[in-house]
């Protein structure tokens, strides 16, 4: 797949003149799927709109359950949670149960995904997610 970096200089975001710049860049078809990744912190990508339809938060599961509260305004933005690495959840202490309710006591309709990229478990649900928001 085609990517652009978009370098944001001094910034700790990207604004949605950048990603209108980048988007340029690439040949997009009126059923194509663009990613934007703001990485970063989890302050400052929540607080700028991007013109994109959904925020996806992932957390990784060695950042611990805590940080939807830690950063309710990431969460409070995103329509769906990933929560990543779930394969190295038994040499961690992590609740899912209580980062789901954390999650959810800042933004009650969140969706969320528990996912590993290396065992593929949870995957065909995020796929089952973006394709879901493609034909919505």
């Amino acid at each position: 797949m085609p990517a652009i970096q978009v370098n944001t200089g001094k910034g700790c975001h990207l604004d949605a003149q950048m990603v209108h710049d980048a988007a340029h860049r690439l040949d997009l078809s009126n059923d194509s799927l663009l990613f934007i990744e703001n990485v970063g912190n989890l302050v400052c990508p929540a607080s700028f709109d991007l013109g994109e339809r959904h925020k996806v938060a992932v957390l990784s599961v060695t950042e611990g359950e805590d940080k939807p509260l830690k950063y309710p305004h990431m969460f409070a933005a995103s329509s769906l949670m990933i929560i990543n690495k779930i394969d190295l959840l038994p040499y961690l202490d992590f609740d899912i149960e209580q980062c789901i309710a954390y999650a959810r006591q800042v933004n009650p309709g969140i969706q969320v995904i528990a996912l590993s990229a290396s065992s593929g478990e949870g995957m065909d649900l995020w796929l089952e997610w973006l394709e879901a928001q493609r034909c919505a």
